[in-house]
């Protein structure tokens, strides 16, 4: 109490475990502490925590927009040991997040904020995801459902690969995890001056080697990086904010129409049960991320091999890199 006195704050006393009615009086021995009248309340059954609460909010200033939802979201993704905390260490440029070489340091999602080379966004190091089957502590498992929900609430993931490992299933299950919530992608190939110095492997061959893992979806940014180094990794954050933007992108309906329904004419959809698809026009859906809606005469006769197509013909003529697209028929 003397020490909360000092302070200079409003103060409220709170006397707890006053389960039951008769023993309401005893709350009356903490007015010696010169705090004010006690709030007896119940941690167990919750009695007196309204009242608690309605003086409270009284006190509260009003609220105040966070400006961290406004800015840039980047959770940096990937297994365990891949070097996540040390490529965040080198970009806010002081040793704040713990690096070893155990893999599983990393026990939290942490939010850093980050201001430099004209940025201002908000870096998330996350815990290394293994296989369901490989985690068996507790500890390991809620360390994993943060990853999982801090890749759920950002806007971009960047996804760290061990070079030396290369990209294998459990980078594509995180890979799939980030595609199937809609957010922007950029595969961080880390530790590249450790290959560079012991095999032959070129980059270009190790890319393609990703892309071919990542089909359908290959139009994602791929940077290799060293943390020791500091190799490309200020690239590799200036390829993820353009990724935020394209995912923040917006393309007019007139543009659309103009550049897609002459590539409609040339290679219209297949004829399916001696009915023709007619494409009337194309417009983009405000939602967060890029959703374009086709209206035609026949939306349920439209195969997937001719949605895809129309996919990479969004992707050619506008620049989604590193963004899923979703591409949506309906009844005109």
């Amino acid at each position: 109490a003397d020490i909360v006195r000092r302070s200079k704050k409003k103060i409220f006393l709170v006397a707890n475990k006053v389960d039951t009615g008769d023993k309401t009086y005893l709350a009356s021995e903490f007015y010696s502490l010169g705090l004010g009248d006690p709030f007896p309340v119940s941690g167990t059954n919750g009695s007196g925590t309204g009242e608690l609460l309605d003086e409270l909010v009284k006190h509260l200033g009003p609220e105040e927009e966070n400006a961290e939802e406004e800015i840039p979201r980047i959770a940096i993704v990937g297994r365990p040991n891949a070097g996540k905390s040390s490529i965040v260490n080198v970009l806010i440029g002081e040793e704040k997040h713990i690096v070893t070489d155990i893999a599983g340091t990393t026990r939290d999602a942490i939010d850093t904020r980050f201001k430099g080379f004209g940025h201002d966004l908000l870096l998330i190091d996350t815990a290394g995801l293994r296989k369901k089957t490989k985690v068996h502590e507790d500890i390991e498992f809620y360390s994993v459902m943060r990853s999982i929900r801090a890749i759920e609430e950002c806007d971009v993931c960047m996804l760290v690969v061990d070079a030396k490992e290369g990209f294998e299933g459990q980078d594509l299950n995180i890979f799939s995890l980030a595609e199937k919530n809609k957010k922007g992608v950029v595969i961080l190939v880390n530790k590249w001056d450790l290959v560079e110095d012991k095999t032959n492997k070129t980059t270009k061959e190790m890319e393609e080697e990703i892309r071919h893992k990542l089909q359908p979806f290959r139009d994602v940014p791929i940077v290799f990086t060293s943390a020791v180094t500091k190799q490309r990794i200020l690239k590799a954050l200036e390829i993820a904010i353009k990724v935020y933007e394209n995912r923040k992108k917006r393309i007019s309906t007139s543009q659309l129409n103009e550049v897609m329904l002459p590539l409609i004419e040339n290679y219209p959809p297949p004829a399916v049960k001696a009915s023709y698809v007619k494409i009337k026009y194309v417009t983009q859906l405000p939602t967060k991320t890029p959703v374009f809606a086709f209206f035609c005469n026949h939306p349920q006769y439209i195969q997937d091999s001719y949605k895809r197509f129309l996919e990479n013909k969004l992707r050619e003529n506008f620049d989604f890199n590193g963004v899923p697209v979703s591409v949506v028929f309906r009844k005109k």
